[in-house]
């Protein structure tokens, strides 16, 4: 079974929808037509651009190119979660707590399911490796985003409590801990909702893909039941690691609170 080929103009008509959903979101005033047609025109060129680079790296497969490449999508993934944050930790620490904790989480489960599950051969064959890698740090970016944006906005609005408990003689861990489970929750909720709705609500990304592309309907579904584990364990274990390691930051050395290493607050 053979995939069927999109054309400009099929890919145009798509389009289309978009520009009519940016017309209607014009004419009721929402403020985001704007963001919706560079939204959809960003979409089309980096997507285009990865095509020709996984084009070219497919036929030049290489650890070090593939290793450079993944490094680039960890770069990128750290720089979106930063930006996304209301109230984000000012200096190194607002860009390198996030990518910390995806490459602690995602990093380390892509090499697990490699190795240890799908077992290919070398172990970084590309065509495996690049599309987990992506759809671990792309569902772990936005777990980790979302747990550090309630965090922060949290530790925000709730500091006259937490700076209660903390002259009631609570550690910073107690005055914090309320908060800190809210924001593990939060950035978990997305995959929890995912997981719950699979195969009946909807058909997820890759298994449709794979359908598509005239993979058999249960091996599709073999490979979209190890992709929903992979992604919730790595959503899981990144959010909170970046969670615990920004509520210890929100305090320093005296246990004293410090909400004056946050940015000013970020227009959405």
């Amino acid at each position: 079974m053979s995939v069927i080929a999109l054309s400009v103009l099929d890919l145009s008509l798509a389009a289309l929808l978009v520009a009519a959903l940016a017309v209607v979101a014009h004419g009721l005033r929402l403020g985001l037509g704007r963001r919706l047609l560079l939204g959809a025109l960003r979409t089309t060129l980096q997507l285009l651009l990865i095509g020709l680079v996984l084009k070219v790296l497919f036929e030049n497969a290489g650890l070090g190119w593939i290793a450079l490449l993944a490094l680039i999508m960890l770069l990128v993934a750290g720089r979106e979660v930063m930006a996304r944050q209301q109230r984000r930790f000012g200096g190194p620490w607002g860009f390198g707590l996030g990518t910390a904790s995806m490459f602690l989480s995602s990093f380390t489960v892509t090499l697990f399911a490699l190795i240890a599950v799908i077992g290919t051969t070398p172990w970084w064959q590309p065509q495996y490796a690049i599309p987990l890698l992506g759809m671990l740090l792309g569902n772990t970016m936005n777990g980790v985003s979302l747990g550090l944006d309630r965090l922060t906005s949290g530790a925000f609005q709730q500091r006259a409590v937490i700076e209660t408990r903390l002259a009631l003689g609570h550690t910073a861990v107690q005055a914090i801990g309320a908060i800190r489970r809210d924001a593990v929750r939060v950035g978990m909720v997305h995959i929890m909702n995912a997981m719950a709705a699979a195969g009946i609500v909807s058909l997820p990304g890759m298994m449709t893909g794979q359908i598509l592309a005239g993979t058999p309907p249960m091996e599709a579904v073999k490979y979209q039941i190890l992709i929903m584990f992979l992604i919730a364990a790595g959503t899981g274990f990144g959010t909170v690691a970046a969670v615990w390691f920004g509520a210890r930051r929100l305090f320093d050395e005296r246990e004293r609170l410090r909400l004056d290493r946050l940015s000013h607050p970020r227009t959405r």
